[in-house]
Parts: structure tokens; sequence; C-alpha cells
């Protein structure tokens, strides 16, 4: 992958956005990964090359379905709504859901599918909470269009949009345990603000998180 995030680079130059540097950093090297919604397949092309990791992806779009599998990769086109349910269980070491969520249509059964084929999930969002949003909405009265949700409100894909605090609430009602957390601002670089506090609800623009099932209660 090229500098600008394309694939196609030389062996050694592969480049990530932020936050997907940071869902690479919570992966352990050789581990068995799906890629949810995983676009060209930028982030399994970073991890095979720099984790040796066995990964497989799932992308709606044909042309991202294309490009990966020009590239090497294994991908096959698939919505996270209706496909994951194939799955079996602990098929997957880590299922990784980037920027994906607020696009489907039952982010709920998602979530649950998520922890349930892999040992662990890694899920990233953008904040509907932030302050500039909020904002936006008191002052103008219209759905804003970000740097991170960059799309107008009549064609956007994303029609679950959350806060982080509503994030965490859904985990704690599915009893999916929270092991690590990450708030972001718009170029993917980390804040130090405890994701459940309000003021990480307000300032961050993206979240991370690490999550598995519980364990079964005896």
């Amino acid at each position: 992958m090229s500098a600008d995030g394309n694939l196609g680079g030389a062996p050694g130059t592969i480049k990530l956005r932020g936050d997907l540097r940071l869902v690479a950093d919570m992966i352990e090297p050789g581990s068995r990964v799906l890629d949810v919604g995983c676009g060209e397949g930028e982030l399994l092309a970073y991890l095979a090359e720099a984790k040796g990791v066995d990964g497989r992806g799932m992308e709606l779009s044909q042309s991202g379905v294309n490009a990966g599998v020009r590239h090497g990769l294994s991908v096959i086109q698939g919505d996270a709504d209706h496909d994951l349910q194939d799955y079996p269980s602990d098929a997957f070491d880590y299922v990784v859901l980037s920027q994906t969520l607020q696009a489907t249509r039952q982010p709920r059964s998602v979530i649950a599918h998520l922890v349930r084929i892999g040992r662990r999930a890694v899920v990233s969002f953008p904040n509907f909470g932030h302050w500039r949003i909020r904002l936006n909405l008191l002052a103008n009265g219209r759905m804003p269009v970000t740097p991170v949700l960059t799309h107008a409100w009549y064609e956007t894909p994303n029609i679950h949009l959350c806060t982080i605090l509503d994030f965490i609430a859904l985990c704690e009602e599915l009893g999916v345990v929270i092991e690590r957390s990450v708030t972001l601002d718009r170029n993917g670089l980390p804040y130090r603000l405890n994701p459940r506090g309000a003021l990480a609800n307000l300032l961050a623009e993206q979240a991370l998180f690490l999550l598995r099932r519980a364990a079964p209660t005896r």
C-alpha cells in the first residue's frame, strides 16, 4: 500500500490511517482474523505483512472485493447484517468491524455475532455525541457533515449513529466485556480520556473498543 493508503506498494511500505494502526496494535501476531467491512483490504494486508496473521475479509462492495482479491487477499462479498450468522462460533481469534457499525441495520445483533465468532472483537465507530455535532444541531438545526461523518443526511450510509455512552450501554445490555477502549480525534490519534466519562463523550470524534463475550456462569 502506498503512503496515501492504497494497496500496491513494495513490501514493508504498507501504511494505515490512525485508527487502523491502533486496531492492528490490539491484534496478536499469528492470529486468525476476520475483517468485516474490510474495504480494499488495507488492514488485512498490513496484518499479513507485519504480524503474519491468517486473515479473511468480508466486504459489501464488489469493487472492494475485487481490489482485495487482486492484491492476493482472501476477501468475499458479504453483508454483516445477514452473513455473520453463517460463521461458526470461535472461528477466529479476532473479528474487526472498523467504522462500519453505524452502517448496519441491526447493530445489536452484529455485535452479538462478532463476540460469538471471534474470541475477541475490535470495533470502532464515529461518536455522534461530539461537541461539534451537538453545536451544529443546536445552532443550525440541521444534520451535520464533519471530517468523520462526511455524507449529507440524504445520501449517508450511516443509519444507526450512536454516542460512546450509547455503545457502552449496549455492551452492558448484551453482557459483552470491554477489555480495552480508546477515544480518538478525527485523525485517529488517541486522547487520554476515560471512555465512560461525559468528557470523552463530548470531546472524542471516534472510539475504539476491544471486546469479548462474558464467561458463562455456572
